[in-house]
């Protein structure tokens, strides 16, 4: 079931939306974190977070939560060039991680507490810069910690909130949303109620016609 806190409604003069949805292991995800708040600004559009685990969706529809990327070797070998090719296109640094994907619940659930504050985008943009370009281990504890203090947020309440009770069910409730919007991967975007898949559909989101135009 959808919820509605997860659905962006346009409505006549209402501020224009483009929803990221994202996942913090995910090598895709990467680019379009990094890239998509400066775009959406130039695009008068405003970004709404949307953090998501892609394990159990790989596992509902797919039979198994490890990423199709590592069950099709060649299609992996693929991918990780492509994103170096792309990283190099965009300017981004890039380290491929030294285990994928990696566990990114605790993450998950801090860019999710994340979403609706000022220091969302940043903490979005660090972790998944740690995993893909530093080659960190975000599944620790530690180095979620050492995230939190680079960009001055207070780690130790913000671990303490992502292990209540309350946050684990938002993320589980918001993947259950992603199934039910029929997300497959990440990114996935979504403008005005049209959905746009995978990091190359960025700007064609971005350029969806406005219902305001």
């Amino acid at each position: 079931m959808r919820s509605p806190h997860d659905t962006i409604e346009t409505t006549p003069g209402a501020e224009p939306t483009i929803e990221l949805w994202y996942e913090v292991a995910s090598p895709y995800s990467y680019l379009s974190v990094m890239r998509a708040e400066a775009l959406a600004a130039a695009a008068g559009r405003r970004l709404v977070w949307r953090v998501f685990l892609l394990g159990p969706i790989f596992e509902a529809q797919l039979g198994s939560s490890d990423s199709p990327f590592n069950r099709n070797p060649v299609r992996g070998r693929y991918m990780w060039r492509d994103v170096e090719r792309q990283c190099a296109k965009y300017g981004l640094p890039f380290r491929p991680p030294s285990r994928f994907p990696r566990a990114s619940v605790l993450a998950a659930r801090i860019a999710m507490l994340g979403e609706d504050e000022p220091w969302g985008g940043s903490f979005a943009r660090a972790v998944l810069a740690a995993n893909f370009a530093e080659d960190r281990d975000i599944s620790r504890p530690e180095v979620v910690r050492e995230i939190l203090e680079q960009v001055a947020l207070p780690a130790d309440a913000l671990i303490a909130r992502a292990g209540e009770a309350p946050t684990k069910q938002q993320l589980r409730a918001r993947t259950q949303d992603a199934a039910a919007r029929d997300i497959f991967g990440a990114p996935t975007f979504f403008v005005d109620g049209e959905m746009f898949w995978g990091d190359d559909r960025l700007e064609d989101a971005l350029a969806w016609p406005r219902r305001d135009a």
